[in-house]
């Protein structure tokens, strides 16, 4: 054999095994550049899809080739998926039509309204905020749940962090929170409940309240003690949270004379006993807080004049206008109006 002919059967080996090799680093080699999170929203087409994958992985036509040999342009399933650096093209495409998503945590606190939950929920699923604010506004829902009403039912979201898929509806998130609600409420937590005379919805709406009050946590018994004392003599709460929540203004600084006239049910200076529903999405603190709420015989409380979160707690009307005084001058001195 001609030493040329020789030359030209090892060239083209040479030639197929690189093809060969480069076919099978293009479909089985990693394709991933670095790792990052992938969101397929279910309006999605399928060019948008590939457009969404094609921004962090290598041998795009690898991956539109395949992915068209699975048909995924007509089943791939919307979700949050995490690409990872070593996946192949076929590790993509086979995840992306199986619906191998991978969960993201959803962060539920700080929150007064279901229109304030349904816009932070709506920046960590995929549901948009009205889609949202719908479900937790809906009356069927709530009375299926045993909730007199959907403000009712909003005590069934209790802050923390949980997991679900980006693609859950607004329907299966409620669901899902009212299980939570459940496994929450304990039965250590209703046995301490009955000490209050209170129902779930009851405890939760007062815990609301204290919650606003303040945020030290060791502080929320003895607020709570306050309310309860208040709630047994028939005293009316007087609770300055419950005026803003009335007036839907969550900004107000200074609750002046004007403000406690506002006409609410959820007006405590107007109306003995607990405003309908929680003001807020209390913390586990403030709801526990409640539960081991503290026995004594304060009346009154009122903020400290030193701005530290914490207030001086008063037994008589006298005492309590002490330190009502000493707390407005305080402000008048800081010009908060």
């Amino acid at each position: 054999m001609k030493k040329t002919s020789v030359f030209v059967i090892a060239l083209l080996v040479v030639v197929v095994a690189a093809a060969a090799w480069w076919l099978y680093e293009s479909f089985y080699g990693g394709c991933v550049r670095e790792e990052r999170s992938l969101y397929v929203y279910r309006e999605y087409a399928y060019p948008q899809l590939a457009d969404s994958v094609a921004v962090d992985i290598r041998h795009k036509w690898a991956f539109d080739m395949y992915a068209r040999r699975l048909d995924l342009p007509s089943t791939f399933k919307p979700g949050h998926y995490v690409l990872k650096p070593g996946m192949s093209v076929i590790d993509v495409v086979r995840m992306l039509k199986l619906g191998l998503q991978t969960p993201v945590m959803v962060t539920m606190n700080n929150v007064k309204t279901p229109a304030q939950l349904a816009g932070k929920l709506a920046r960590q699923i995929e549901a948009d905020s009205m889609e949202l604010a719908t479900a937790l506004t809906d009356e069927a829902t709530a009375r299926k749940l045993g909730f007199s009403s959907p403000l009712t039912m909003f005590s069934i979201f209790i802050p923390n962090t949980y997991e679900f898929y980006w693609t859950v509806t607004p329907e299966e998130f409620v669901n899902r929170m009212y299980k939570e609600y459940k496994r929450f409420w304990t039965g250590t937590r209703d046995e301490k409940r009955k000490r209050s005379g209170l129902n779930r919805v009851e405890v939760s709406t007062l815990a609301s309240i204290v919650y606003e009050e303040t945020r030290k946590t060791d502080e929320m018994p003895r607020i709570a003690g306050v309310y309860m004392n208040r709630l047994r003599k028939g005293i009316p709460l007087q609770a300055d949270p419950t005026i803003k929540y009335a007036m839907q203004d969550f900004g107000l600084r200074r609750i002046l004379y004007r403000h406690l006239k506002y006409e609410s049910p959820y007006n405590t200076y107007l109306h003995r006993g607990l405003p309908p529903s929680p003001i807020c999405m209390p913390s586990i603190a403030a709801i526990d807080a409640v539960l081991d709420y503290e026995d004594h015989d304060y009346i009154f409380f009122c903020a400290r004049p030193t701005f530290d979160g914490y207030h001086n707690f008063a037994r008589t009307l006298s005492e309590h206008n002490a330190n009502a005084r000493a707390y407005q001058r305080e402000l008048n001195k800081r010009k908060i109006k």
